[in-house]
């Protein structure tokens, strides 16, 4: 039966499809063990180097700082996270690495070239999945795009197939490995997705969202493909998600943006050591606005979330402090359903840096703003 879908028609919107022309020239590096070099010490480029990129939308008292002066290296063989509310200047800053937005200062460089108007070798070695897009031809099979993108990448898809059946086995594709990609679930497009990015052996990937749309076992599966290939494979990995638990057990290290500019680099655990200390979690469905109120008058509350037709409060009591806190909930008429030290996770930190917490998911899949 025809299709008649025009979206079936059209090509999938990747930067490995919007920018194939200029990077595809310079493909034939992949697969071979042949890196850019820094000629100052003979030693391997970084994957990734920022240095001091701004971009602005518009001009005028309406325009827009998208990126604010920002700089960073990614070493090879890292896995990178990326974090910040909506509008903290993450997507610009990764389209201006993979160089389709121009920034207006500042230079990026890619396995050691420059990305610059017109340049094609800093893309020989780069691929990325872009949240929002359709990542893949949905009228071939699932191996026909693994295929199809290595192919284009400059990489006889023969000489790959023995990473293709890994790839569709590790992803739990294997079985649908012959069945177009538009009969699939939305979860298992995602994975076909992740597939083709990582179908040509390129050494430095872009992630917006990666997990987006997987159920919980299928994004394990993929978290733990990802360290393997960055382990094993040496890949370098830019993960950009709301996510906490894909940031927690994927990356090496993570970069906190808001507004445009970097607020935090560091170590998963470096980050958690900057959280709260003394914390305690506090569960009842007694506690409302003017309980609120009442007890910030005299503690430091770091957290209110509803659950349900409860409210949990994270407040901030150690030593006497905490005796203190319980007898004013008990003026207050509160009959405390649970309470526990709140122990520091990657969350507490992103809205303490950034004081946001909409659409973010924690490593427990609850949203901050639920």
């Amino acid at each position: 039966m025809a299709d008649t879908s025009s979206a079936a028609e059209d090509p999938p919107e990747r930067v490995t499809e919007t920018d194939r022309g200029r990077m595809s020239e310079n493909s034939s590096r992949r697969g071979t063990e042949t890196f850019a070099t820094d000629e100052t010490d003979g030693q391997s480029a970084p994957a990734l180097v920022v240095d001091g990129v701004s971009k602005r939308y518009g001009s005028g008292e309406g325009s827009v700082l998208a990126v604010d002066d920002v700089s960073f290296t990614v070493e090879r063989g890292s896995v990178v996270g990326l974090l910040g509310p909506n509008g903290a200047g993450k997507t610009t800053l990764i389209k201006s690495a993979l160089g389709m937005v121009l920034p207006d200062d500042g230079s990026v460089s890619i396995l050691g070239s420059d990305v610059t108007p017109g340049s094609r070798a800093a893309y020989a070695d780069v691929d990325a999945m872009l949240e929002g897009a359709r990542n893949d031809y949905w009228r071939l099979t699932v191996r026909e795009n693994l295929r199809y993108f290595a192919t284009i990448s400059g990489v006889d898809p023969d000489s790959v197939t023995a990473r293709h059946d890994r790839l569709l086995e590790r992803l739990d594709l294997a079985e649908h490995a012959d069945t177009a990609v538009r009969n699939l679930s939305r979860g298992m497009k995602q994975k076909v997705s992740l597939a083709s990015v990582l179908a040509g052996g390129a050494e430095l990937v872009f992630l917006d969202e990666p997990t987006l749309g997987l159920d919980v076992d299928s994004s394990r599966t993929l978290r733990e493909e990802l360290r393997r290939l960055a382990r094993e494979e040496g890949l370098t990995i830019v993960v950009s998600s709301h996510n906490m638990s894909v940031i927690e057990d994927v990356c090496d290290r993570v970069i906190v943006m808001s507004s445009g500019r970097i607020v935090a680099d560091d170590s998963v655990e470096g980050l958690l050591a900057r959280a709260e200390q003394d914390v305690v979690r506090i569960t009842s469905g007694d506690i409302d606005d003017s309980v609120v109120a009442t007890l910030a008058d005299g503690f430091e509350i770091l957290r209110d979330v509803p659950i349900g037709d409860r409210r949990q409060i994270d407040v901030k009591a150690q030593g006497e402090r905490l005796y203190t806190l319980l007898d004013a909930l008990r003026e207050a008429g509160v009959t405390i359903e649970g309470l526990h030290t709140a122990e520091p996770d990657l969350e507490d930190v992103f809205v303490a840096l950034t004081g946001d917490e909409g659409g973010l998911v924690s490593p427990d899949g609850r949203r901050g703003s639920e």
